[in-house]
């Protein structure tokens, strides 16, 4: 019973991609975004840490639709198959046959209603509830929960939308609650941020073009030719260099490009093995490395010009 119920929590931490922290770090950027009075603020805190741990759930429910979507369509059959040693089935509990349907659904339901519970006590006992922010925690809880199921965003041409704005809002949401505002330099890392996650989707979409074509999940990668996705993701690494250019004239200091200068390089990188090499997997996995090198770059920079 001891090794049963161990194998089935591994499963429902597999279903909820909790090793895969790339956007619960927008809370450290947040942190060191404000200013130093503000940082260990009981309140400001304990808001932060609340939207954090509603923030797991939300994501832990969106995941779980994800697969159980991916499950019922095909698409992750297809695209973990036994053939694919570079894809681990086990990371998808229904296809590894670790959980059932109905198993993988109540886990959703119920995270999901926690993160939303969770979410509005954020709300409720910030220091700050501007419009704005409010708004934008309502739309990120609706949509998050609608990306594969129900409306089912990313089967109507915004996923790749939808995974740069996640990003962009877990950074602006606490923010706002914290601060009550939102300055140049704040959208400007939260934009950052957000492309980090999509700069490596967007190399699992490349992967994943035949299982996504062939249940009509419309990623830029299963719309257009090889060259056109290629050009795509070019131009969306080309973006993210121009946003760093343009960080001081948002309010970051002047060397900012020169901190994120490994990010760059990286990048530049990223899109000759996956592109140049045909290596798209270790392009994708080489992206979830950037994404972690970007962020401690933007904590040192905050700490330094913050203090």
């Amino acid at each position: 019973m001891t090794t049963l119920t161990a194998a089935r929590g591994k499963a429902y931490f597999r279903l909820a991609k909790l090793d895969i922290v790339d956007y619960y770090l927008g809370v450290a950027v947040v942190w060191t975004l404000l200013a130093p009075a503000l940082r260990f603020d009981p309140a400001v805190l304990t808001t932060i840490g609340v939207f954090l741990l509603g923030e797991v759930f939300v994501i832990a429910a969106m995941v779980a639709l994800d697969d159980l979507t991916g499950y019922r369509d095909g698409s992750d059959i297809a695209n973990y198959s036994p053939d694919d040693p570079g894809r681990k089935r086990y990371r998808k509990p229904l296809v590894a046959g670790a959980l059932t349907e109905d198993q993988v659904l109540r886990f959703a339901w119920v995270t999901g209603v926690i993160g939303a519970v969770l979410w509005l006590a954020a709300v409720a006992i910030a220091p700050f509830s501007p419009l704005w922010t409010v708004a934008l925690i309502a739309v990120t809880y609706f949509f998050s929960l609608q990306y594969s199921w129900g409306v089912k965003l990313s089967y109507h041409g915004f996923q790749e939308f939808f995974i740069a704005a996640l990003g962009w809002a877990l950074v602006l949401a606490p923010y706002g609650l914290a601060t009550g505002e939102i300055t140049g330099f704040a959208l400007a890392q939260a934009l950052l941020f957000g492309l980090g996650p999509l700069l490596f989707g967007v190399y699992s979409n490349t992967n994943d073009i035949e299982g996504d074509r062939r249940v009509g999940r419309p990623t830029v990668a299963a719309l257009t030719s090889p060259r056109g996705n290629m050009f795509f993701v070019i131009a969306v690494s080309a973006a993210e260099l121009v946003l760093i250019l343009a960080a001081p004239a948002l309010g970051g200091p002047w060397w900012f490009p020169l901190a994120l200068l490994p990010t760059i390089v990286a990048r530049g990188w990223q899109v000759w093995l996956g592109f140049g090499a045909g290596d798209i997997l270790r392009a994708r996995m080489l992206g979830i490395r950037i994404h972690r090198i970007t962020v401690g770059s933007l904590l040192v920079v905050n700490l330094v010009v913050i203090g």
